[in-house]
């Protein structure tokens, strides 16, 4: 296993990544970290963790909304960077909705204290 430094909103990160996979790894860093650093950019949420899990969500929630199609058709890493890039940018109101349905249940499962928004 190899050692990858990555910076996720610019705080280093030293990641466990197996032999080869390190054009992968770095392109899953870079994703995570312009997630995150538009939340944040976004000026409404402050805390890291809180930011991390609402990019999670953000990611998670794009990746189901991909179809299986991509198997028979195959994009290019710069088509997908792209792509991600337009999706990031703007949302749609089915993504905004979900996101906010998904925010809302998580504020609810930790309380007043915890909550995301």
């Amino acid at each position: 296993m190899k050692q990858v430094e990555a910076q996720i909103m610019g705080q280093s990160y030293l990641l466990g990544c197996p032999e080869g996979e390190e054009v992968q790894l770095r392109q899953a860093v870079q994703r995570v970290d312009e997630a995150m650093c538009k939340i944040r950019d976004a000026g409404k949420i402050r805390a890291r963790e809180r930011i991390a899990v609402l990019a999670a969500l953000n990611l998670a929630f794009e990746n189901q909304q991909k179809p299986a199609a991509s198997d028979t058709n195959t994009p290019t890493a710069e088509a997908n960077a792209s792509e991600h890039a337009q999706t990031l940018a703007q949302p749609t109101a089915s993504e905004a909705t979900v996101l906010t349905q998904l925010i809302a249940r998580m504020d609810q499962a930790l309380g007043v204290d915890g909550q995301l928004l």
